[in-house]
């Protein structure tokens, strides 16, 4: 049998193990389990990068027409990845810190660290900086709807505050207390 890459319809290019039947399984043996796990991490990682999407959910191996379907199932092979698989998979990535439990106190969904909270600490205090957008005060719904889209539209707000917390750390940014909530303000830094 030959494995072969495939390009979805959203234009992310497969990798050949995707059309292995295998690995839609979960394997007996720890060690092929364990470069199973990693393989399905990249991919899940790259594609969330791809499309752009934060969350996965335990549920989307369960449902169709999400927008997960294109990775989490392989109809040219007739098969995919079942719930089971799928939660053992996002407790590894949780494990390994590319992934947390969003909400915690949950293991059916992550929040996906396609940029760790610190690379993204860097594009929030870059976007501002290229924006002018430094000492001014900002609510979150600033940051992750504003007017002209960035690299920062739609980020989840607690991967936000992360960043943010980053910054605040290294004295490049503050939060403060607004009649909406909270806002920020970034600073140059050192």
């Amino acid at each position: 049998m030959i494995f072969t890459t495939h390009t979805t319809k959203s234009g992310f290019l497969l990798p050949s193990i995707h059309s292995a039947p295998p690995f839609f399984t979960e394997q007996p043996n720890p060690a092929t389990q364990a470069i199973a796990t990693d393989h399905w991490i990249r991919l899940i990682l790259g594609y969330a990068r791809h499309r752009k999407l934060f969350f996965l959910k335990v549920e989307d191996a369960e449902t169709s027409s999400n927008d997960w379907d294109e990775v989490l199932k392989n109809e040219r092979i007739n098969r995919k990845v079942l719930p089971s698989h799928l939660s053992y998979v996002l407790e590894a990535m949780v494990k390994k810190n590319v992934a947390v439990y969003e909400p915690s106190k949950q293991t059916r969904t992550v929040m996906l660290y396609w940029r760790t909270p610190e690379e993204w600490a860097e594009t929030l205090h870059n976007w501002a900086s290229s924006t002018g957008q430094l000492t001014t005060i900002l609510t979150y719904y600033d940051i992750t709807d504003p007017p002209v889209e960035s690299e920062l539209t739609g980020i989840p707000v607690p991967l936000l505050k992360k960043a943010i917390a980053i910054l605040a750390k290294a004295g490049k940014a503050q939060v403060i207390g607004i009649s909406e909530g909270e806002g920020v303000r970034f600073f140059a830094g050192n």
